[in-house]
């Protein structure tokens, strides 16, 4: 389910059980780090605990990548501090980024419809 907004961005969605919420991600322009040229990213990426390991967070990424290529959005990025498990879903890490009060720097991730990208381009 998405809670949808008149514009692309910002946009949030929830995985739900029957009437109970056991998931949900947003799609922000910056989610709170120094690369401003980066965006939209994908944030709050939440899956309650007794519904981990499932592919409650696969399937949300999936369905979100999806709708916002409808929306004309090919390219997303995520900022996080995992390894290995955005790839599963077809993320690629592009480079590391600062998160905004930040001491350590985080993995960013990027999804993108067409070509790959660098954090150079």
């Amino acid at each position: 389910m998405c809670l949808r907004k008149k514009g692309p961005v910002p946009q949030w969605y929830l995985a739900m059980k029957e009437d109970q919420i056991i998931g949900g991600m947003g799609v922000i322009e910056n989610d709170f780090h120094n690369r401003k040229d980066l965006a939209p990213n994908v944030c709050a990426v939440y899956v309650e605990e007794s519904w981990r390991c499932q592919g409650v967070a696969g399937a949300l990424l999936d369905f979100v990548c999806e709708d916002m290529k409808e929306r004309g959005i090919d390219t997303l990025y995520l900022l996080t501090d995992h390894t290995s498990f955005y790839e599963r879903y077809g993320w690629k890490f592009l480079c590391m980024a600062q998160g905004d009060g930040e001491e350590e720097m985080a993995r960013m991730y990027v999804h993108k419809w067409e070509e790959e990208m660098s954090c150079d381009d």
